[in-house]
């Protein structure tokens, strides 16, 4: 198994995490900005490189999809246009972001740290990496 990039897509920002040799750990990586986020995953191609991806699914509390599920689409097909190769997964992130939030309390990041939404977005992406890895 190679590595695993998880992607928590936003319109302005766009978490990322990647996961060790084995698809074990998930890790942290720095956020990129929606309009580079391409440039920056080939990037990631070349090194460390991966082999999936896995993008957070946004779903209400009814199940239903949230509003930015058609950029996510439209991110998902230009991915598979660019990373034929790439075999992409989805996985739920509800209440990635609140977790994601808590986590950050309890590490003990201050408070500027935890209105910074980079950081929110990239512990978003590796929970949702995380729970990716343990559900496989």
């Amino acid at each position: 198994m190679g590595r695993t990039l998880a992607i928590d897509y936003g319109t302005k920002r766009c978490g990322l995490a990647i996961s060790d040799p084995l698809g074990m750990i998930a890790n942290g990586l720095p956020t990129a900005e929606t309009p580079s986020l391409f440039s920056r995953l080939d990037a990631l191609r070349s090194d460390p490189g991966f082999d999936a991806i896995v993008i957070g699914l946004p779903l209400r509390h009814s199940g239903e999809a949230s509003g930015i599920e058609s950029e996510i689409q439209k991110a998902i097909t230009k991915l598979g246009t660019r990373f034929p190769e790439v075999v992409i997964h989805r996985y739920d992130e509800r209440f990635t972001s609140k977790i994601a939030m808590q986590t950050l309390v309890t590490a003990g990041a201050s408070k500027k740290q935890r209105k910074e939404k980079g950081n929110v977005d990239k512990v978003s992406a590796t929970l949702i990496l995380q729970e990716y890895l343990n559900s496989i």
